[in-house]
């Protein structure tokens, strides 16, 4: 893939580094790679042309802010042909941060954000529950989270 589309190590390594640190300066990034700032730059708005980099975003610790209920709910529909529209309208739901159309037990397979328990019954019983063609919804609640991380993409051929 790679390949097809013209990223070569240097590409690699600026979105490695910036995987781990987005916020790090062109002319820091640029030392660090031994290539200058201009490049560093030249390259990411490259990148982002090419669709392979789609934005930045800050990372926030949601629970210092109150937001303390990360669940997962898997939606089973009545037909699969529903999926797109049943996407539309989970979209309007701002607590959902991520939505995937999945193989196996679920249709779809969503991520959800929430200030408490409170919230997420009012999403899953007022909201989602209203929904032409979600046939039901199992929810799982995270406890923790062990760890996130960007992909390693320097390994990826």
């Amino acid at each position: 893939m790679s390949h097809s589309l013209n990223i070569d190590k240097l590409d690699l390594q600026i979105i490695s580094e910036m995987s781990t640190d987005a916020g790090i300066s062109y002319a820091e990034l640029g030392k660090k790679l031994f290539v200058s700032g201009g490049t560093i730059h030249v390259r990411i708005k490259k990148l982002h042309e090419m669709g392979v980099i789609k934005g930045t975003r800050l990372q926030v610790n949601l629970r210092a802010i109150g937001y303390d209920v990360l669940a997962f709910i898997g939606i089973y529909l009545e037909k699969s042909s529903l999926y797109e529209n049943v996407a539309k309208q989970l979209l309007k739901i701002p607590q959902i941060v991520r939505l995937n159309y999945t193989t196996g037990s679920y249709s779809m397979f969503a991520e959800i954000i929430c200030r408490d328990s409170a919230e997420l019954r009012k999403i899953l019983q007022d909201d989602l529950q209203h929904i032409k063609g979600i046939e039901r919804t199992e929810t799982i609640i995270s406890l923790e989270e062990s760890f996130s991380r960007p992909v390693n993409v320097s390994e990826i051929q």
